[in-house]
């Protein structure tokens, strides 16, 4: 048994809805439910009374739900005594970061981040755990992590209390349309311009599965645009890597993050399909961190990054 199903089946407890639980975990919702059935499946009985609105527990399931919040609680202070007494590492900084993060912004960033450690205190090492959204902020507030790094929008911020983690933004990231090249220099396929009265044939649209961080900041911008933008869903997935992908191919238009299609554009192999400014929307990128004064451990290398980040953010840009 997984024991991701029991975080997913006392969500669901607390939701009383598959959709909403399943966007809460940042998982699509028929990947959801399948965990659910696989839950039922281990149990060997129905959790869970489909047959009603809203969703709610079997009396098996009730019971089951007190088991699983105790099973969670014993489990979570088990990883935290063997944290403590872990030994081996502390050289090491544990990164928590989203697959997308994780492919377009990090290796930059870190190399960059070498470059000016090296003199201070030598060669950083680093380990790298790429996630989903929602399982990376767990590790950070599991303690199986040092450092989080992630998106932030206001109208769809992480769920962290301030009183017990801080965060520096270590930059901004855009969100917005990308299309295959044609030979002639053009994007394959294009958004109306905003204001624009013409009607236009419907765009054949990768999208982001539902329940993704990308893809509720696309629904955002889908919903602020002032034209509708006649997108037709072809194809989803949860990464923006495979979005890339298929657009790369002329399959579709893909909302990316400036940061995973540098190259591409670089080589004119993709193209913004809207004007600059329009059908798109900047992201913070932020990393966090438990405040010394509760976290569980601190170790020193993770530090000695912290303070250096904060210092090289607090000091004056350089006059123009």
């Amino acid at each position: 048994m997984d024991t991701k199903w029991l975080e997913d089946f006392v969500s669901l407890a607390e939701t009383r809805s598959f959709s909403r639980s399943a966007q809460l975990r940042h998982v699509t919702q028929p990947a959801f439910s399948r965990r659910i059935q696989a839950l039922e499946a281990w149990a060997g009985t129905d959790l869970v009374d489909r047959s009603s609105y809203p969703t709610r527990l079997t009396p098996a399931g009730t019971t089951f739900h007190a088991q699983a919040l105790e099973i969670i609680e014993s489990l979570q202070a088990t990883r935290n005594l063997m944290r403590a007494h872990r030994s081996v590492g502390q050289d090491m900084i544990e990164f928590a970061v989203p697959h997308t993060l994780a492919f377009a912004f990090f290796p930059h960033w870190v190399m960059q981040l070498r470059r000016e450690l090296s003199a201070s205190f030598g060669p950083m090492k680093s380990r790298l755990i790429a996630l989903n959204v929602h399982d990376a902020v767990l590790r950070l507030a599991e303690g199986s992590c040092d450092l989080l790094i992630a998106y932030h929008h206001p109208l769809l911020p992480l769920q962290l209390n301030s009183e017990r983690y801080e965060m520096l933004t270590l930059g901004e990231e855009s969100l917005r349309a990308y299309a295959r090249s044609t030979p002639e220099g053009e994007p394959m396929f294009t958004l109306a311009r905003p204001g624009s009265e013409r009607m236009q044939a419907r765009v054949p649209f990768l999208a982001y599965a539902t329940g993704a961080y990308l893809g509720q900041m696309v629904d955002l911008i889908v919903k602020q645009a002032a034209t509708p933008l006649g997108l037709d869903a072809i194809y989803e997935t949860d990464m923006a890597e495979g979005l890339k992908a298929m657009a790369l191919e002329g399959h579709g238009l893909a909302f990316l993050p400036a940061s995973s299609v540098r190259k591409e554009l670089k080589q004119r192999k993709l193209l913004p399909a809207a004007p600059s400014g329009s059908f798109e929307l900047t992201m913070d990128v932020r990393i966090y961190r438990e405040r010394p004064e509760v976290a569980r451990h601190v170790k020193p290398i993770a530090q000695a990054l912290w303070d250096h980040l904060r210092a090289s953010l607090e000091r004056p840009s350089a006059p123009a």
